[in-house]
């Protein structure tokens, strides 16, 4: 069984580079600022967004905050959940869209990985606090959450393009 399985997008060039582009620049940004956030420690805002510094052992919201190794071994699941269906996937914006969230996933379990207390059981930089939202969040978050939405708006819209347009084996 090949890696990248006939018909799928990323049998394109363009659109590989495109899936490794995204998901490089969301890796990339996230750690950055997580980076700044980090050095600068800024003073916490009260506006509408904010910077707030939190350390969150858990998944979003800090569910299973008590058990990282069992939130990183779920985030590593993610990665390869994402990793392998924006392989997989017919459409190149839905590939693009999860390559956002393999992206995002690469961030936080980066994170989780070699961020202090240590292996696997590292605590995620989470630094975007928007008022009246609980919790704080981060570029890989935001990555995860924007890309799984766009891809399934990106998988209607080629249901609905493949519904207006048949297929056509069918007229021969």
């Amino acid at each position: 069984m090949a890696v990248v399985p006939a018909g799928s997008a990323a049998r394109g060039r363009a659109v590989r580079w495109a899936m490794l582009g995204t998901a490089a620049v969301v890796l990339a940004a996230d750690q950055i600022t997580k980076s700044l956030v980090l050095r600068l420690h800024p003073v916490t805002g009260s506006g509408l967004v904010s910077v707030r510094l939190v350390r969150n052992t858990g998944a979003s919201g800090g569910i299973a905050a008590g058990y990282p190794v069992l939130v990183t071994l779920a985030a590593v699941a993610i990665v390869a959940v994402a990793g392998t269906l924006a392989v997989r996937t017919r459409s190149r914006a839905v590939a693009i869209c999860l390559a956002a969230v393999l992206g995002g996933a690469l961030g936080n379990l980066s994170d989780r990985l070699f961020r202090a207390p240590g292996l696997g059981r590292g605590a995620v930089v989470d630094w975007i606090h928007v008022a009246g939202r609980g919790g704080s969040f981060n570029i890989s978050d935001l990555a995860i959450q924007l890309g799984a939405v766009a891809a399934v708006v990106a998988m209607f819209a080629a249901d609905r393009a493949r519904v207006r347009r048949p297929d056509e084996s069918w007229s021969k």
